[in-house]
């Protein structure tokens, strides 16, 4: 493993206009220098809309998100992921995909929908985790609302070593609970003995909710690498350290001894 240069982007979303928002986030993507792995929101074409049936893509390897994804990756010479509202069989989903500079393209769908904001109405969910590899890091994608449920976001052993190094939460998390999101991405850390990394939006969207991004970094000792606390657009790179996350698991091999959870 090397040490992984992971950029985030928090920025405001134009409702429902993916032409403006892929254009806006290529515009900040060209500020950034070759990081190895460029984190963007959940749905960050459209913001949180619940209007998939003339919002979502349909999905095929060849829809305008994903090939404007393999540009971004491929310009940059780094692995993208974020999700999108898509279509698929007639369904509809809250898709997180995962690009690399070759094009390659892997995903999975958020399995926890938002039933406050009447998600599950609207969206079908996945069931299935999505790891990378990234340069040796084994990187675990999560959407929004999954952050509330250790059990699916539990690290486990598998032939001695943790299923993952890094875990990602894109989301659109309001700023009514912040202080939960805060929590809870330290709390994952903490559990999984691996980095978390959040990345939220800023500003209001169309369904009237304010959002104060809060995006953050943290190891898997707690403590915090990165973190705008501001309501402001903000794009940061940190560099995670796969010495320190190495000693840390040698010095306090607390997943060992974790309870095996098997979920239907």
């Amino acid at each position: 493993m090397i040490d992984l240069k992971v950029s985030t982007i928090q920025s405001a979303l134009s409702w429902e206009s993916p032409d403006a928002n892929r254009t806006h986030f290529g515009s900040l993507i060209e500020q950034l220098d070759e990081p190895h792995v460029i984190v963007l929101p959940e749905m960050f074409t459209t913001g949180f809309s619940m209007n998939p049936s003339q919002h979502a893509e349909d999905f095929h390897l060849d829809m305008i998100t994903l090939q404007w994804m393999r540009e971004i990756a491929s310009k940059k010479n780094s692995c993208i992921t974020g999700t999108v509202a898509v279509k698929d069989d007639d369904l509809f989903y809250n898709r997180m995909f995962w690009v690399d500079p070759q094009g390659s393209v892997e995903f999975a769908d958020k399995r926890h929908l938002f039933t406050l904001g009447k998600e599950d109405d609207h969206y079908s969910p996945g069931k299935t985790k999505l790891i990378v590899d990234c340069h040796g890091w084994n990187i675990n994608l999560m959407c929004c609302y999954d952050l509330r449920f250790p059990a699916w976001c539990r690290n486990s052993m598998h032939s001695g070593k943790p299923e993952f190094d890094l875990q990602i939460f894109m989301a659109n998390w309001p700023d009514k609970r912040v202080q939960h999101w805060d929590a809870l991405l330290l709390a994952r850390a903490i559990e999984n003995q691996s980095y978390v990394c959040g990345v939220n939006i800023v500003g209001d969207d169309g369904n009237g909710v304010s959002h104060s991004g809060h995006s953050a970094i943290y190891s898997g000792m707690g403590d915090t690498l990165m973190r705008h606390t501001n309501d402001e657009e903000s794009i940061h790179t940190t560099e995670l350290s796969s010495r320190d996350l190495e000693f840390l698991r040698r010095s306090l091999s607390f997943l060992k001894d974790a309870d095996q959870i098997t979920l239907t």
